[in-house]
């Protein structure tokens, strides 16, 4: 075989040698013995002109040219280091299409979330909800006690931000993430949704739908993208005030008893088209709840005056209700990179729930109830909501680029309202048709900026 290539080669074998054994290892290198015709001058192997390609002949063997391949090194091997930076930039160049389908599935995810996360103890969470309604008592008899012009304004923002944290925990009774029991979930959730006017069961089950269906143009149930057949028709005011702060951010209760534009019914109503047959006793029990909670606050009004119900109640309340839509709106708007919206076969339970995003609060995570850990709690609502932040980590590596780090906050959530004022001026309506959209901008809506 040997002798078929050299063959093939041109060059003639030579006669086998056998050459003596030798013992020990060999201490200095041995010098080039080897001849190349008349190139074995040492001066002419460190010349560059020098090619392999020139020889003919070797140690007296004719070599034919054709076998010896004509090498060009490069002049300089990049590094390691210069790689991975060519590879980063080339990254950072390409921009990353959140609308193509994820190449992992919801199991994936799951399954990388520790499984003590899915575990629900309501003895931890009825410790929330003492905590949470002792200090909305405490600040409103401090407000009583102090009655100062100063501390009014404190209060009111403190305690709407306290009637925030009630409602969270009411949201997560609707989810069934405050504890394994039905019963127990539904008398807590009645307690505290009646207790800052909200229909437990009524909102409970358009929440649901909303969960059900984020992502979906047509489907979701809250704060989902206008079409432009639907946004044209509106009228100026109308469409202006929309998107015009802070009427967005007092939109909840209007939202309660007409839902949004294009959609019909009520929270309060329980023929509303919100609702299946078997749900309309749900939805009878808690609007009886929140008529009691109603007339109970008309009563005090008559105890203690109407003014001071405003200053302990009222106000606070729409501190809460501001805290609702602020939150909620910018959980599924705002990012600085545009988010697809779905419809028809592109749209799936997972791919819309990866347009949700996440927010950082500072101080306000934890009155809040890490409500701002917005992807896993979207994905996946049983989860309590004191496992969010260890869901959400355990499941970054397998979301990768399809999770929307958040910008981190200082004490106090100040650079979202850049955020909010961002989108009000560009998210104002998406396509009448396509499966995949994205929001565009009417330059004719006050303060529009056009984006690129």
């Amino acid at each position: 075989m040997a002798s078929w290539v050299l063959s093939e080669c041109g060059i003639r074998p030579l006669p086998p040698i056998y050459p003596k054994p030798r013992t020990g290892f060999i201490s200095k290198p041995i010098k080039n013995s080897l001849k190349f015709g008349s190139l074995h001058e040492k001066n002419k192997f460190s010349d560059p002109r020098f090619n392999l390609s020139s020889i003919t002949s070797f140690n007296g063997l004719s070599i034919d040219r054709k076998c010896v391949p004509s090498v060009s090194a490069p002049s300089r091997i990049p590094s390691l280091d210069a790689y991975e930076e060519k590879e980063r930039i080339k990254d950072e160049n390409h921009e990353f299409d959140y609308g193509a389908p994820p190449p992992f599935k919801l199991a994936d995810i799951k399954a990388a979330i520790p499984k003590h996360c899915w575990v629900k103890n309501p003895w931890r969470s009825m410790s929330y909800v003492l905590r949470d309604v002792a200090i909305v008592f405490g600040l409103a008899a401090a407000a009583v006690y102090l009655n100062k012009w100063y501390t009014w304004p404190l209060y009111w923002v403190a305690q709407g931000t306290m009637f925030w944290a009630l409602f969270v925990l009411g949201h997560d009774c609707g989810h069934g993430s405050f504890s394994n029991n039905p019963k127990l979930n539904s008398v807590v959730g009645h307690i505290l949704h009646s207790s800052i006017l909200v229909p437990y069961h009524g909102w409970r089950i358009s929440h649901r739908t909303h969960h059900q269906n984020h992502g979906h143009v047509e489907n979701d149930e809250s704060w989902h993208p206008l079409p432009e057949r639907i946004y044209k028709s509106l009228d100026n005011i109308t469409r202006n005030l929309r998107f015009s702060a802070p009427f967005p951010m007092l939109a909840f209760p209007f939202y309660l008893w007409n839902r949004s534009p294009g959609k019909t019914g009520s929270h309060f109503d329980p023929n509303s088209d919100l609702f299946v047959r078997n749900e309309r006793k749900y939805v009878i029990t808690s609007t009886i709840c929140w008529t009691a909670m109603a007339a109970l606050l008309v009563g005090l009004s008559f105890v203690i005056g109407p003014i001071q119900m405003i200053k302990l109640y009222g106000l606070p309340y729409w501190g809460f209700v501001m805290w609702l839509d602020l939150v909620t709106y910018l959980h599924h708007h705002g990012h600085e990179d545009k988010l697809p919206w779905y419809r028809g076969k592109e749209w799936s339970y997972l791919r819309g729930g990866l347009t949700t995003l996440d927010r950082d609060y500072g101080w306000i995570n934890n009155i809040h109830h890490d409500i701002g850990t917005h992807v896993i709690h979207h994905l996946f609502p049983q989860i309590p909501h004191y496992h969010l932040i260890e869901a959400t980590n355990a499941a970054k590596p397998v979301l990768g680029k399809y999770y929307h780090e958040p910008k981190n906050s200082g004490p106090f959530p100040f650079h979202l309202i850049g955020d909010l004022g961002s989108s009000l001026k560009q998210d104002h309506y998406v396509s009448d048709t396509g499966d995949v959209v994205y929001y565009q901008t009417d330059p004719e809506v006050g303060g529009s900026v056009i984006s690129k």
